[in-house]
């Protein structure tokens, strides 16, 4: 089954038909909320708002450890975070989608592997590409099929927010190889691979980032609200689309 992982501005699912939802407990805690199970065109999909269905846990603070327990428990396998980032590269302005394939973790004090604790043996996850392939793939595909514009590579640059970042650290992370910015990619992605679920992600680029184009001076969070809620209809067609494409 596919789970859906809403990030800032989505909260629900337009073209998600819900069946039930349910409330999961962890070992780890209380997740986001509780899970939201429906279909799109007739394939079950599962869904959860990371920052909780009301928009009041921010970056720093999701149980991203209980948010992915609860979809593996489900025997969830596939899993697409749709996030919003501020764009770096010059291609990614404000309304582009993009499919980042490599990450840099720049957070902190986030509690980031299901591996510790005195009864667990030590263990090492590879994550040379922490996208799933696979699943990028079938994403590319459904991009293509629905007609929607998609940039396909990506480094995404994880801070810790829930501040946004100055201009100087914004040259930084583009001096490290960074091409867009965002707070939710982490422990995320690196959680998802430990449970062995296929996981890649939709990024939504709402603004440029600190010192980037029309945010030279500032960043003007209600335009990137706007550009974000026009360009999630592209996300819905990509998801509807996926569902084709990737099945049950």
């Amino acid at each position: 089954m596919l789970a859906i992982i809403g990030g800032t501005g989505l909260t629900r699912l337009k073209n998600l038909k819900i069946t039930h939802r349910q409330v999961i407990r962890t070992p780890y805690g209380e997740p986001s909320g509780a899970l939201t199970f429906g279909e799109i065109n007739d394939h079950h999909v599962v869904f959860i708002a990371r920052h909780g269905y009301g928009h009041t846990i921010p970056p720093h603070e999701i149980n991203y450890r209980a948010n992915i327990w609860a979809l593996a428990e489900q025997k969830v396998s596939r899993v697409v975070s749709v996030c919003t980032v501020g764009g770096i590269r010059e291609d990614l302005s404000p309304g582009t989608l993009v499919l980042p394939d490599q990450i840099i973790d720049y957070t902190s004090g986030r509690r980031h592997t299901f591996f510790e604790g005195g009864d667990k043996p030590v263990t090492h996850i590879d994550f040379t590409e922490p996208y799933c392939p696979k699943l990028r793939r079938r994403l590319i595909k459904a991009a293509k099929t629905s007609h929607q514009q998609l940039r396909e590579h990506g480094v995404y640059a994880a801070t810790q927010g829930p501040r946004l970042e100055t201009a100087a650290e914004i040259n930084r992370i583009a001096g490290d190889g960074g091409d867009m910015v965002g707070m939710t990619g982490m422990p995320e992605a690196a959680l998802a691979r430990e449970a062995g679920l296929s996981y890649a992600a939709i990024a939504v680029v709402s603004n440029w980032a600190a010192g980037r184009g029309d945010s030279k001076h500032h960043v003007d969070l209600a335009a990137a609200e706007t550009v974000f809620q026009d360009a999630i209809e592209h996300v819905h067609r990509m998801l509807e689309a996926l569902v084709k494409v990737d099945g049950d």
